[in-house]
């Protein structure tokens, strides 16, 4: 009984945001502030994620909610509203991040790790990476170090990052939200998450490869 309650609220509670995002599609401003009620919060964290700065991510937040009412009628419904949602986040944060000096940038390949002849590390590497980097990062200072190594990756390859390891989206979810194709996605992501593995190793004092 409780499990049939918990569907047919889910179901309502999906129902209720087609007819909202319908309703904005006709014009109907009360629609649109209750969309901006329930998605606010989700949107202003992801920009931030993406641009680790506060300002800027008020500014990519008041953007996606004005492209939403202006470009409500371009939303068919092909994917999640949610989807389209994170992707107008995406572009708009990787818009900025282009837009800014690349002077810190370096060659993500010299930080990935390299191998002998035998197929074994040359390194053995410092830190055992999941898939969830948020769980591991209740030391403070490692918060840190992640932070200024997450800011030196790419900026589509910090979107994939972000999105899989802080948004918790799946590869699908990001290819949509980002242009790329699943596979293109677990690259880019295996080779950031790589790439945080050894710039830490060179903090820690171990050379990345």
């Amino acid at each position: 009984m409780a499990y049939e309650e918990r569907s047919r609220s889910g179901a309502q509670a999906e129902v209720t945001e087609q007819e909202l995002v319908q309703r904005v599609q006709a014009g109907d401003p009360e629609a649109f502030d209750a969309l901006f009620r329930q998605h606010f919060a989700k949107v202003s964290r992801q920009a931030m994620h993406l641009l680790g700065n506060a300002a800027e991510a008020e500014e990519v937040t008041q953007e996606v909610f004005l492209a939403v009412y202006e470009k409500a009628h371009t939303f068919r419904g092909d994917a999640a509203f949610a989807t389209w949602l994170y992707r107008l986040t995406a572009n708009a944060a990787l818009s900025r991040l282009r837009r800014r000096t690349r002077s810190k940038e370096v060659a993500i390949e010299d930080y990935l790790p390299q191998f002998r002849p035998d197929g074994h590390h040359l390194v053995q590497p410092v830190v055992d990476w999941s898939a969830n980097l948020e769980e591991r990062l209740a030391d403070a200072q490692l918060q840190q170090l992640l932070r200024e190594a997450i800011e030196l990756l790419r900026p589509l390859d910090k979107a994939v990052l972000v999105l899989s390891d802080f948004e918790d989206l799946s590869n699908k979810e990001i290819g949509e939200a980002l242009g790329l194709t699943v596979l293109a996605v677990k690259a880019r992501l295996h080779r950031a998450r790589l790439f945080l593995r050894g710039q830490l190793a060179v903090t820690f004092g171990h050379s990345p490869t």
